[in-house]
């Protein structure tokens, strides 16, 4: 009995040893000592990347470093001004486009990337290319089916209290995108102005799609702005999305980099005066240029103390005053007491002028 204890023990230890040896000193085989090969899931295990997190909406690990290229919106202050002035002009051209009670409210604004956009648009809609003339690029206006057949039924005299009838499975119809397109035209303009405080922008339509792989206004890679715009009118209602990619809006980036509409401030009175009397008292050194002559590289090597050059000037000839490399005017040499003195025959020249105005 005390024999087959004992063996029982010993074969429980190993078993226990066995269980927590290190999982990498086993192979396939089951063997010790092998190297053992991770599969895929475990290497994105350890990258911090995993597909769950993908979905749920959580960046981390190299999908975080991918994605952390987006330049966030709120580096441009001015872009939420201008949505915001947007918001309520479309409130007013809106009421005056459907004779009714509309409300529109801004939901969001982000940061997406073009191809990923396309893939989240909810069909059917109507995509609406547009093209900013001013920027030489291009938008993206996406109309909703519900604001669509909200916007059809008010302009064709639906009564109101009844919601908008949505017939599945059929495309838009020719008199539905004439009317959406009169309504994209319409907050077209209202973004030309609102955008014309900051500088003159034309957004002209270019065509409507319904399928989004025909709007690809920039690569799927490319960083852009979603602004999500909600319409109400009373039962009714829908959805409008504004996108402008960054290639876009770089050439007005300066101006969307300010922290309020123009950011000019009034004259300083005190500023001024200071910087015109340190302008009054500032030295600069004048040189006199008698002649210029070009003269070879060997022949100034063999300079030596004492040789003598001949200048082309005479006692008549006209003398250059310079401020470095700049020409300020010409005048004669002459003596003034014990000194060599320059009169001045001529006025500054334009390039003078110039060099004074950028220099105050």
């Amino acid at each position: 009995m005390a024999d087959e204890t004992e063996t029982e023990t010993e074969a429980a230890l190993g078993a226990q040893d066995a269980a927590e040896a290190p999982v990498a000193d086993w192979g396939e085989g089951g063997e010790p000592g092998a190297e053992r090969i991770l599969n895929q899931d475990e290497i994105d295990s350890l990258l911090g990347f995993d597909l769950s997190e993908e979905d749920s909406g959580e960046r981390t690990g190299i999908r975080a470093i991918i994605n952390s290229a987006l330049v966030s919106y709120e580096r441009l202050p001015m872009l939420e001004i201008v949505f915001d002035r947007l918001v309520r002009l479309m409130t007013t051209s809106l009421r005056n486009f459907t004779s009714d009670n509309v409300e529109v409210s801004l939901d969001n604004i982000s940061s997406i990337r073009f191809g990923d956009y396309l893939n989240s648009i909810p069909l059917p809609a109507i995509l609406s290319v547009f093209r900013a003339e001013e920027l030489n690029n291009y938008g993206l206006l996406t109309v909703d089916s519900n604001l669509i057949y909200s916007i059809v039924d008010v302009l064709l005299g639906g009564r109101r209290g009844t919601a908008a009838m949505r017939i599945e499975g059929r495309p838009y119809t020719t008199i539905e995108r004439v009317l959406v397109q009169r309504m994209v035209e319409v907050v077209l303009a209202d973004a030309r102005e609102a955008f014309e405080p900051l500088t003159p922008v034309t957004f002209t339509l270019d065509r409507l799609e319904t399928n989004p792989r025909f709007a690809a206004i920039a690569r799927p890679a490319n960083a852009a702005i979603l602004v999500k715009l909600r319409i109400d009118m009373e039962d009714r209602g829908g959805r409008i999305e504004l996108l402008l990619p960054y290639a876009t809006l770089e050439p007005i980036r300066k101006m969307l980099l300010q922290q309020f509409m123009g950011e000019k401030f009034g004259r300083d009175n005190i500023w001024e005066g200071h910087l015109a009397s340190e302008l009054w008292t500032t030295n600069m050194e004048v040189r006199a240029v008698l002649d210029e002559q070009q003269i070879g590289l060997k022949k100034v090597l063999d300079m030596k103390v004492g040789d003598t050059f001949m200048l082309n000037a005479t006692p008549d000839s006209l003398i250059e005053l310079r401020a470095g490399t700049i020409p300020l005017t010409r005048g004669r040499m002459g003596r003034r007491n014990a000194h060599i003195a320059v009169r001045v025959e001529a006025p500054l020249t334009p390039h003078a002028r110039q060099a004074v105005t950028r220099t105050a």
